[in-house]
Formats: C-alpha cells, sequence, structure tokens
C-alpha cells in the first residue's frame, strides 16, 4: 500500500465498526463476542503495521493526509495526518488493545453484566483514541477528546470494583472541567486564527496573535492536557478511576488515554503557542519535578496494589513534563519514547497485578505475602515488571528516562538534579511492592484461595510476553522508534523556536566557554 491509502480514516473507523458488530451480539455467546473483538483488534493492528512501514522516515513531517468536508461555514473538517510523535502512540494503542482484551478474557462474570457490552466498550474507546491521535483539525480533535470519556466512564462505572461508580463520575467530571477550559480556548483561537479550525493553517498565524491573547489560550488547552496526563495538582482522579477499573482497562486508561495530555500538549500548545508556551515552561518545570517526588511518596506508602500502580504513573507523567518543557531535543524524544515505554511497562504491571487480584480477590498489599512460593512464575513477570517500571538498564523505559535527564541536565541543571531523587524513590516503592506481595514468609490464608495455587495459564503467558519482548527490544535497540520521533520533536521544538544548548569546554584559567 502506498502512503496515499487513506490509512488514517480507516484505521479510525475500524475499531468503531467492530465495537457495533460486538454489541449486536447475543448476551449468552460470550465466547463468540470476546474472539469477535480479539480478531478486530488485530486487524487493527496489522493496519498500523502495514502503516508504520510505509512511513517514510526522514520524509514530509506530516504524512497520510487526508481532508473531508464537514461544517463548512466553521471550516472543521474531517482531517486527519500524522507525524512521528502520532504514530507511535497509534502504534501503542494499536499493540495494547489485543493484550488487553485476551487478559480480560474471563474479568467480566457472565451472570451479572453482559460480555458483548464490555468488549464493545473497550473497541469503542479505540477507536476515540485512534481519533485523537490521527486529528488535525482542532475541533475534530476536541470532539474526540470529549467522546472517549464515555466508554470509559461505562467500563468504570459498570464493570468496576467497589468503588466504582464514585470513580467514574469522578474522572468523568475531572475531564468534562478541563474539557470546558479546552472549549473555551478552541473558541477563542478560531475567532483569532482566523475563523478555521485547520491545524496547519492555525500553525501559520500562531506568530500573528497577540501575546497576552496567545498566553490565555494556552492556559485553557494546557489545563485540559494537564488534568488529562495528570500532571501535578490535578491528578487526584487517577488514583481512584485507575484503583476501582477492570486490570485491563486500567492499563489503556493509564498506558494510552493519559498521553492524550502529553501529546496534546506536544501537538498543540507548543507549536500554536511557542511565545507562552516559553513563558510558562518555568512553572510547568516545577509542577513536573514536584509531582515526580510527591507522588513516590504516596506511592511508597500505598497498601492498594492498583493506586499504588497508579501513584507510580503520575510521577512518571513528571518525567515526561519535563522532557516537554526542556525544550531540548534529547529531553523532548526522550519524553515521546517515555510516553511510548511507560504505556507499555504500566501496561504489563496492571496486568499483572490484576492477575494477582483476580486469584487473591483482594488488591491489598497485606493480604498477600510470599505469593511467589505459590505462584512463582507469575511472581518472576511481577519483578520484571517492576523493574522495567523503575527504568532498570536493559529495559526500554531506562533509555527514556535517561534522554529526559541528560536533555534536561544541559539545560536545566536543577530540575534535573531534583529529578533524579525520583529514581531513589521509584527503587523504594517498587521493591516495597514486589517483596510484600510476593517474597518472605507464606501467608497461611493464600494457601486457602484454591486460585493462589494456580500459576500463570498459557492464555496470561500470551499476554505478557510481546510486552516483555518490546521492553527488552526497545531497551537495547530503540533506534526504529527514536528514528520516527526525532524529526517530529525537532519540528516541534523549531516551531517554539527554541535550540539545544551548545557543548561548553573549561578554559585554562578555569573559565567556561
Amino acid at each position: 500500500m502506498s502512503a496515499d491509502f487513506p490509512f488514517l480514516g480507516i484505521l479510525t473507523l475500524l475499531p468503531l465498526v467492530g465495537a457495533i458488530v460486538v454489541a449486536v451480539i447475543p448476551r449468552r455467546s460470550a465466547k463468540l463476542a470476546k474472539q469477535v473483538a480479539l480478531i478486530w483488534s488485530l486487524a487493527v493492528l496489522a493496519l498500523s503495521i502495514v502503516m508504520w512501514v510505509a512511513f517514510k522516515v526522514g520524509g514530509d513531517r506530516w504524512q497520510f493526509h487526508e481532508s473531508y468536508a464537514w461544517i463548512p461555514s466553521w471550516d472543521a473538517r474531517f482531517t486527519f495526518q500524522a507525524d512521528g510523535i502520532a504514530l507511535v502512540m497509534l502504534m501503542l494503542i494499536a499493540v495494547l488493545m489485543p493484550i488487553v482484551i485476551l487478559a480480560s478474557w474471563n474479568d467480566v462474570d457472565q451472570e451479572q453484566r453482559s460480555a458483548p457490552v464490555y468488549f464493545s466498550l473497550l473497541l469503542a474507546f479505540e477507536f476515540t483514541m485512534i481519533g485523537v491521535f490521527a486529528a488535525a483539525d482542532i475541533f475534530l480533535f476536541y470532539v474526540f477528546f470529549e467522546v472517549m470519556l464515555i466508554p470509559m466512564y461505562f467500563i468504570i462505572g459498570s464493570f468496576g470494583g467497589a468503588r466504582r461508580q464514585y470513580a467514574a463520575v469522578k474522572f468523568f467530571l475531572y475531564s468534562l472541567v478541563g474539557g470546558l477550559f479546552m472549549l473555551a480556548a478552541v473558541i477563542g483561537l478560531w475567532v483569532v486564527g482566523g475563523h478555521t479550525f485547520d491545524f496547519d493553517k492555525l500553525a501559520q498565524a500562531a506568530h500573528s496573535i497577540d501575546p497576552n491573547t496567545a498566553r490565555w489560550l494556552f492556559l485553557g488547552f494546557f489545563v485540559a492536557f494537564a488534568i488529562k496526563a495528570p500532571f501535578f495538582p490535578f491528578h487526584t482522579w487517577l488514583p481512584d478511576a485507575g484503583g476501582a477499573a477492570p486490570a485491563g482497562a486500567a492499563a489503556l486508561l493509564v498506558g494510552v488515554m493519559d498521553k492524550v495530555g502529553t501529546f496534546g500538549i506536544l501537538r498543540y500548545c507548543l507549536p500554536l503557542f511557542p511565545e507562552a508556551s516559553r513563558w510558562f515552561a518555568p512553572a510547568a518545570l516545577v509542577l513536573a519535578v514536584i509531582g515526580i517526588i510527591y507522588a513516590a511518596l504516596l506511592a511508597v506508602g500505598q497498601n492498594d496494589l492498583k493506586r499504588l500502580v497508579s501513584y507510580t504513573s503520575i510521577a512518571h507523567f513528571g518525567f515526561i513534563g519535563i522532557g516537554i518543557f526542556a525544550f531540548t531535543t534529547q529531553a523532548g524524544t526522550g519524553a515521546v519514547l517515555y510516553m511510548v515505554n511507560h504505556g507499555l511497562a504500566t501496561g504489563l504491571l496492571f496486568i499483572v497485578v490484576g492477575m494477582y487480584v483476580a486469584r487473591r480477590n483482594s488488591n491489598l498489599v497485606s493480604d498477600f505475602g510470599g505469593a511467589g512460593k505459590l505462584t512463582p512464575v507469575l511472581a518472576g513477570v511481577l519483578f520484571f515488571a517492576g523493574l522495567a517500571s523503575l527504568a532498570l538498564p536493559g529495559t526500554a523505559p531506562f533509555i527514556s528516562e535517561f534522554l529526559v535527564l541528560i536533555g534536561t541536565f544541559t539545560a536545566h541543571k536543577a530540575y534535573a538534579v531534583v529529578a533524579t531523587a525520583g529514581i531513589i524513590l521509584a527503587a523504594a516503592y517498587v521493591l516495597w511492592m514486589v517483596q510484600r506481595t510476593t517474597q518472605g514468609t507464606l501467608n497461611p490464608a493464600l494457601e486457602e484461595v484454591p486460585a493462589m495455587r494456580k500459576d500463570m495459564t498459557l492464555r496470561e503467558k500470551a499476554v505478557v510476553a510481546p510486552l516483555i519482548l518490546l521492553l527488552i527490544l526497545l531497551g537495547f535497540y530503540p533506534k526504529p522508534v527514536t528514528d520516527v520521533i526525532n524529526p517530529a520533536v525537532q519540528a516541534t521544538m523549531q516551531d517554539v523556536g527554541t535550540k539545544d544548548p551548545g557543548p561548553t569546554a573549561v578554559t585554562a584559567n578555569g573559565g567556561v566557554r
């Protein structure tokens, strides 16, 4: 297939069609619904791989451009295009979705809930996620940004844990408030940007917008994206949502959906409001560093496994934040790579934690202890997922974290130094979790739970194997991904009007030049 093939349009609609097909399958045919959902997600993955191959590294910044009429009076169109940043995010959702569907195979109690509805909601969520990352029309992006709340709201509220209704409402309200800030900014941008929602036209008009107006518009977008990410202090919805959501859905929530926030900052805030981005950068860096330390400290004290993983993600988003606002190519590339690697590592961690929770029927660390004696393979996978989450060398997150820190250090040494404390805290909360859950003396109560005496099944091994393989492969050879990311990040830095700091050298008299 050539680059002129309508990849993004078909890729966006394909999961929606799949969601409709699965939704009309009778409730009694739960196995058929699961099989159809899995096959459909694999078809999306196959098309995404073909698109990845068709992407021309070193070619035009924006590729796979499509545009169809929608609302002519507003100059709003169904416009899709992708740069390297969007492409890697599209691949992330395409990779994770079949894994999550397979991981969620037995998560729905068919007597109380409908399996076809659950798996239909997962495909509907994939449809909205692909639309968000592929949209090149501001109004279209906003529509997908808001619509993606609906499937996740019902997934959490109808299929989640004990506090699912509270968590679902909190998640929806936080995101909805952020969306209202964005809506005001979208309308304002349409007014001052020449009565268009086209991203390319708005990017060309960016430098003619009044600086004070641009700062207010930037703030509207940034607040919405900061809530979605989430950045400190807009983070409080995530531990509740992540703790209540089914493990597979939580992997998508934290692994992909939260990336819409950081993606939005890179895709819209920086190119459309370059001066405002530079003006707000110090405050954003402070919030990011606080988030790293604050969330890590909270993670150390958690007794709920799923909430602990949620807090680790908030800390990781702090690293992504400093990588974005350091305004260096190294840090920016590291931030985008971090988005991908975090999705893989945290997705694996949530899925494995979910396997333990399903066996023990409890989220609490204190209800485990010595579980590795009964489930040694599963314990080993949990240990690997934890090491990947704390960015152990040899795993993919190490590369991205290293790029973020070294790229930030060249421009903002103090922020980089403080952020490194998060690495130490990450080791503390991950190793504490692993030790208290799987190591030490066996909790006698575990032997009384029949499910705890079963190690990983073939299906569960098939779920975790691709993620482990990708985390190791990208840990030693990230070049195929960084080659795609780098040109897009360099172009974004040019949009902002920043340059990488030049090398420094110490002179004979002790000075620096």
